[in-house]
């Protein structure tokens, strides 16, 4: 694979230059750098795009604060401070994290040249990038992400390999379609994985966050009776999405479903829920998740999981029909951007603060 970790931060004489916002270091909003980096120069097999809007996700603040390290034990919306700036070379997601590079996971952007050898018909081409990259091929479970483990599109342009374009064929727009790649990626790879049926009882938690509004819009399209969990307040804009029913994450969801009552769940919260969503799945359910914004460390009772026969399925690497499928489904007409707020890419550490206070419900999207 030839994407890699450039040395992009050494300007020599007469290089072209471009604005970027560089994370610089583990930390808070202060290691979030706008400045002027050398604009990346496409290697063999990659294409160079202007990066037309960017989506802002947890992953980027959980790399910049080192929060994937062993020594984290806190939920995602903790500060710098409360989980401790000190670098992490456990921090990233499968190795230490490159500092200083560009993050920047979901990119909307138009091809502006191609490396010699490529198809210069692309140039021109609206497309979105599938961030979540498999260089041994789908048989293997290796991956890695532009924007954590690479440069990414916190920036006026990114190099890209071209095998991972997807020219997308809809009226939506720049910033509508930036809310996909990560959200709607990791969502459908979820639903993917834990096989969802039509007719099945999926209970959805976080429902109101990005991945979350994403999985109950895909669940649905799947034809699954969608239960989702959320605070009250966002109940009806969940129900908007697609949700046959809201259940407010203050309430007992033991009490609320019954024991057995439910067949899949998708879980990005984690934390103190974890035991009531393995207790309301029923005999042979399965449990799905990739991620932890309510913490990491959860309790699990082991006779739960193997009396009742359950799966549990962790998420990362997307499968390869994962991003294919979105895209038809976006060109079809059957799924619907959930864009929530844009803020220019030069305000990012005020779009960041803004996501962690979670009053929001789909995406925020930086415009370079």
């Amino acid at each position: 694979m030839s994407c890699k970790l450039r040395d992009r931060f050494e300007v020599t004489p007469g290089s072209a230059t471009m604005k970027a916002v560089v994370t610089t270091g583990n930390g808070g909003y202060d290691q979030l750098v706008w400045r002027d980096v050398p604009k990346p120069v496409p290697g063999p097999g990659e294409v160079l795009l202007r990066v037309l809007a960017a989506g802002v996700n947890n992953t980027e603040i959980n790399t910049r604060l080192g929060w994937y390290s062993a020594s984290v034990s806190q939920g995602t919306g903790a500060s710098a401070e409360a989980i401790d700036t000190e670098t992490k070379p456990d921090g990233g997601w499968n190795s230490p994290t490159p500092f200083p590079f560009i993050q920047g996971t979901d990119c909307c952007g138009r091809v502006v040249a191609v490396a010699p050898g490529g198809d210069a018909g692309l140039v021109g081409s609206r497309v979105l990038v599938r961030a979540c990259m498999r260089p041994a091929g789908f048989a293997s479970r290796e991956n890695v992400w532009m924007g954590s483990d690479f440069d990414g599109a916190f920036a006026e342009y990114v190099a890209v390999p071209a095998g991972e374009l997807f020219v997308v064929d809809c009226d939506w727009s720049d910033a509508e379609l930036a809310t996909i790649p990560c959200a709607y990626g990791t969502a459908e790879n979820m639903l993917h994985r834990a096989r969802v049926a039509e007719g099945e009882q999926v209970l959805i938690a976080g429902a109101s966050g990005g991945v979350g509004s994403a999985a109950v819009q895909l669940a649905k399209r799947r034809g699954a009776y969608v239960v989702a969990i959320a605070a009250a307040a966002k109940s009806d804009q969940v129900l908007a999405v697609g949700a046959d029913r809201v259940i407010s994450r203050d309430d007992d969801l033991r009490a609320c479903l019954g024991e057995s009552r439910i067949d899949v769940v998708v879980d990005n919260v984690g934390g103190d829920g974890f035991g009531a969503m393995l207790d309301v799945l029923r005999r042979g359910g399965r449990y799905v998740s990739s991620g932890a914004i309510g913490g990491p460390v959860v309790d699990l009772d082991l006779r739960t999981f193997y009396l009742k026969d359950l799966t549990l399925i962790g998420c990362t690497g997307w499968d390869e029909p994962v991003f294919p499928n979105l895209v038809s489904y976006i060109e079809r007409g059957e799924i619907r951007p959930l864009l929530a707020k844009t803020f220019p890419l030069e305000h990012i550490a005020a779009a960041q603060a803004e996501f962690l206070e979670k009053k929001h419900v789909g995406n925020f999207v930086l415009l370079p």
